[in-house]
């Protein structure tokens, strides 16, 4: 394994010293229930955690369930979601997206009929809503209910260019497509390869001033071999082999 290795090589081996590195997933019980998961992507938009979270509890404390946050007048949403980045935009896609599920269900606020339709036919339906894009859907259908999917966000993008699992150029909807082509059609696989890689571009491989001193894909990733150079043997010794708790806690 170096630094020609073809793309999937590089993805598999990516998977497989990440899953070292990392802790492992397990397919117990979610993290969040569908609709929580679907909405708070939503707020999710270029928005921190914290001010994603703190939306999703205003809206909620001010409307109480979701048929009153269809009820409520826009502007009023709007204001409950303020820490969001686009509060006046993302309050007309969340009541239209709840206008739709309410119609799909026959009048109920639930996303169980997804646990029942193919993929394609999920993934459809998902992106044909306003504000939700492959990464959204992918991440209910994978999280929740357990579909062969790869969410692809802004960490996992990143990673996978400057790796060279996928093309400098390519985007984020072609990294869906290419990156699960080049694994297995395995939820845990699907599942840790997200999520470590979520992990890996928020603690490590950092937009700016990533630490690649501490990165374990240094011995075949491109940005390394551009910015340093081949990676040394002593380079390599020195690199940690799992993720160290006194760095700090791992993000949701």
């Amino acid at each position: 394994m170096d630094y020609a290795s073809p793309p999937a090589e590089k993805t598999w081996q990516d998977h497989l010293i990440l899953n070292e590195f990392y802790p492992l997933l397990t397919l117990e019980q979610p993290r969040r229930t569908p609709m929580r998961e679907l909405i708070s992507t939503i707020l999710s938009h270029r928005t921190t955690h914290a001010d994603e979270e703190l939306a999703y509890d205003r809206m909620l404390e001010a409307f109480g369930d979701w048929a009153g946050v269809l009820a409520a007048a826009t502007s009023e949403l709007a204001h409950a979601i303020r820490t969001t980045r686009w509060p006046d935009t993302q309050a007309p896609r969340i009541q239209e997206v709840l206008r739709r599920i309410q119609t799909q269900t026959g009048g109920e606020f639930h996303l169980d009929f997804l646990a029942e339709w193919p993929v394609e036919q999920g993934m459809k339906w998902l992106t044909d809503m306003p504000g939700i894009g492959l990464k959204t859907a992918s991440l209910v259908l994978l999280f929740n209910f357990h579909k062969p999917v790869l969410p692809v966000d802004t960490h996992v993008h990143r990673i996978a260019q400057r790796v060279g699992m996928i093309g400098p150029k390519a985007s984020a909807d072609k990294a869906h497509q290419v990156l699960l082509e080049q694994l297995p059609k395995d939820v845990l696989v699907l599942l840790n390869f997200h999520k470590h890689n979520y992990w890996h571009g928020q603690r490590i491989c950092l937009f700016s001033k990533p630490d690649c001193s501490k990165c374990p894909l240094k011995g075949f990733c491109n940005y390394y071999l551009e910015h340093y150079g081949p990676a040394t043997p002593e380079a390599l010794a020195a690199t940690p082999k799992q993720w160290d708790k006194a760095w700090g806690a791992l993000p949701h």
